[in-house]
């Protein structure tokens, strides 16, 4: 994790989301107001958003299910042909229960369960589990994606605590998604990660998250990793699916058969 906290303060876009707004600064323990704030948590029309402070900020950052790049996946992403569908293997009858472990902003999650897969996302970083947490709502009352959110369920901790203390049917799939040491310096560099990597810093335990995923998956784990990046410190994936800028590495435990109709 980063050594440095940025400042965070709340900040209601209109009169009538104070209330909602002081909720949220309370629940996640922030401020209504800083000096010197690097970032404000924004409550407003288009729900809860993040917004780096400053002449060169990017754009806040929210979660949409509705519209945007999540609405084109969904209709044009290529159904169960998409990588990240055959590396959780998706087949014909086959739709296995996955844990994200490593949730984010819920993307990778909501092309699972567009495709029909039951979920489970795990955030630990309470400012980006508030986010997932909003945009969950939001579109549960979207009478198109309702019954794809359904199917995500949104636990707020740590994926390791989580996995060590697991209650009931273990996941048959794990997907783990670590945020991966970023030296790029361009201008370029996606702005939720800009955002994101005060926050959250770099995934120093993902040899652990890889060891209790395997601990717990009953058929295999899948880690998503920058295309030339090394695999994960520990055991190592039977294969890997490439693609022009990620991979993913498998580690098979067990082969997912089809579910008696």
């Amino acid at each position: 994790m980063s050594a440095h906290r940025p400042l965070v303060h709340v900040e209601a876009l209109a009169p009538s989301f104070a209330e909602q707004a002081q909720a949220w600064a309370s629940r996640l323990g922030l401020p209504m107001r800083a000096e010197g704030a690097e970032f404000v948590l924004q409550v407003g029309e288009g729900g809860l958003q993040l917004q780096m402070l400053g002449p060169l900020a990017p754009g806040p950052v929210r979660v949409d299910f509705l519209e945007g790049g999540a609405a084109h996946r969904r209709q044009f992403g290529g159904g169960s042909g998409q990588m990240i569908a055959k590396a959780v293997g998706i087949q014909p009858g086959i739709r296995p229960s996955v844990l994200d472990a490593t949730a984010g902003l819920g993307r990778d999650a909501f092309v699972l369960a567009t495709l029909g897969c039951e979920l489970t996302l795990c955030e630990r970083q309470p400012l980006i589990a508030a986010l997932l947490e909003d945009g969950l709502a939001r579109a549960r009352v979207d009478a198109e994606v309702a019954a794809i959110v359904a199917r995500m369920r949104l636990l707020h901790g740590n994926a390791i605590e989580l996995m060590d203390l697991w209650q009931g049917e273990p996941p048959q799939v794990i997907y783990l998604d670590p945020m991966f040491p970023h030296r790029d310096k361009s201008a370029l560099v996606k702005k939720e990660m800009r955002l994101f990597r005060p926050f959250v810093g770099d995934d120093l335990d993902a040899a652990t998250l890889l060891d209790r995923a395997l601990a717990l998956a009953t058929h295999r784990v899948v880690v998503k990793r920058p295309r030339k990046a090394p695999a994960i410190e520990g055991a190592r994936p039977s294969y890997c699916l490439e693609g022009k800028s990620s991979r993913y590495d498998i580690y098979p435990k067990k082969k997912l058969q089809p579910t008696a109709q």
